[in-house]
């Protein structure tokens, strides 16, 4: 056969709500469901990118059928119910079909543009399961397509997310960098969106400095494919967005090990095209890791005044929750500048946005934000005006309410309790909790965890005698340290 492409004879329609999934979700916001399906396909040994813009493209009706590997966390978590009990298309109606993108490309084209004469091609993949009426191919979950394969090449522990310039359309080779770049579809707009998911889902996992250095190559592609101009407004759209929001993440990781400059470069990066597209919410993020950047980098007066931008710009956003982070971020650099009173009026604006509750409104990226994020930074600021006590209460309560998804965070919390509690007088807890984050330290890589363990064995020196401080020294002293 020449090609392998199937279309469908039956005509475009809007998809239709999944109500049935809407019920299961009950009185927990998107991310909280999504958070519950990752634990749920952990306890299984499934790892699924699930998050928040995936439940609303289900609840939307916009994926009909889920991959195989979403349907066994879903049967784990329903026991008893069927695909259909769940709101779902019999995985027969949909199966093996592949609808052209009926808003990039209006004629047929071949399922595998590399490869396109094989009857083996792509379009006979039992894991793609596209709903032939959305031109976007919704319900390819992307994590189990061709493009995201191409896009990150997965490896053990920490050596993850080794990406390349195709996914996203770009010129491999000098030859092909000559030819035009081909302007941008909905196709190249989820990959991105991809993108900025998987690396956000490796870094909860195994910290910053094993993913760094290869986050570039997909922000490079991003902004040359906004260059290169997108075949509709709505795919432009979602470009923008998306490479403002990789960006963030990629800004991020230079943060997270250290790297500020860097950091700082790709935060100014991110903000430029949340202003130039109009999107506050982008702009929110932005100036939100703006300011926890001036905070680590010891400059708690823009910290105060990133945080403030942040939230004059976040209320048209409508999400609590949000408002109640960047909150915290004003907190911090209060606590940077001795500033108690401002620290403390900060963080009870916290914990009152906190408290109204999750919303639909939530941005997708806040996943990790939950009442132990809340607590840990609180921890944190109280760490800063050198209230010990105080700050090693809420940062052990922060790390026994993570998510164990969110292994790095278990890590940075654990560590910033060694810390506290080393510095409060109590030398041999302080070990045992240090002990903790060497144990985490074997599958999580972070300058930052290791910066704050490094200080804590300095504080403990001196106290060699305290039960446990000089096996955790000596193991700390052999433990190896980042390139």
């Amino acid at each position: 056969m020449a090609s392998s492409t199937v279309t469908s004879s039956q005509p475009n329609r809007p998809p239709r709500p999944n109500l049935a999934f809407r019920r299961l979700r009950g009185q927990r916001s998107p991310a909280e469901f999504a958070a519950a399906i990752r634990r749920a396909g952990l306890e299984i040994g499934e790892q699924v990118s699930c998050d928040a813009r995936y439940i609303g493209r289900v609840e939307a009706g916009e994926i009909r059928c889920p991959n195989y590997a979403y349907e066994r966390v879903f049967l784990h978590m329903f026991p008893g119910r069927t695909l259909t009990d769940l709101g779902f298309a019999p995985r027969s109606s949909v199966r093996g079909r592949r609808a052209h993108d009926t808003e990039d490309a209006p004629l047929p084209r071949p399922t595998n543009r590399a490869n396109a004469t094989s009857e083996t091609s792509r379009a006979c993949d039992p894991y793609e399961t596209r709903n032939p009426y959305d031109p976007y191919h919704p319900h390819d979950t992307y994590e189990e397509s061709d493009v995201l394969r191409r896009a990150f090449m997965t490896g053990g522990g920490a050596t993850v997310a080794a990406a390349s310039l195709g996914p996203v359309g770009l010129a491999r080779d000098a030859a092909a960098a000559r030819r035009p770049v081909h302007r941008a579809g909905a196709s190249d707009a989820g990959a991105l969106e991809e993108a900025v998911r998987r690396i956000r889902l490796l870094d909860d996992r195994h910290g910053a400095d094993g993913l760094y250095r290869r986050a570039a190559a997909p922000l490079r592609a991003a902004y040359a494919l906004l260059d290169a101009g997108a075949t509709r407004q709505t795919t432009a759209d979602r470009l923008y967005s998306g490479a403002g929001e990789l960006a963030i993440s990629v800004g991020w990781l230079a943060h997270d090990s250290g790297r500020f400059d860097d950091a700082r470069s790709h935060y100014a990066e991110a903000l430029a095209t949340a202003r130039m597209t109009g999107d506050p919410g982008l702009e929110a993020h932005a100036f939100c890791n703006t300011a926890f950047l001036a905070r680590d980098a010891g400059r708690p007066r823009e910290a105060v005044r990133a945080a403030q931008a942040a939230q004059r710009v976040a209320r048209p956003v409508g999400s609590a929750r949000l408002m109640s982070l960047l909150a915290l971020r004003e907190a911090g650099g209060w606590a940077g500048l001795a500033d108690r009173v401002g620290c403390e009026q900060a963080l009870a604006r916290a914990q009152a946005f906190f408290e109204r509750g999750p919303s639909d409104a939530d941005p997708e990226w806040m996943s990790f934000y939950g009442e132990a994020e809340l607590e840990g930074l609180e921890a944190q600021c109280w760490s800063t005006l050198g209230d010990w006590p105080r700050a090693a209460r809420h940062a052990r309560r922060a790390a026994e309410l993570q998510d164990p998804h969110f292994t790095r965070n278990i890590a940075l919390y654990t560590a910033e309790l060694a810390d506290d509690l080393a510095r409060g007088g109590r030398p041999d807890e302080a070990a045992v909790a240090g002990m903790r984050v060497l144990d985490l330290l074997e599958e999580v890589q972070s300058s930052r965890v290791q910066t704050m363990l490094a200080a804590t064995a300095r504080v403990l020196r001196p106290h060699r005698r305290a039960t446990g401080v000089t096996a955790f020294l000596e193991r700390h002293a052999s433990a190896p340290r980042m390139a």
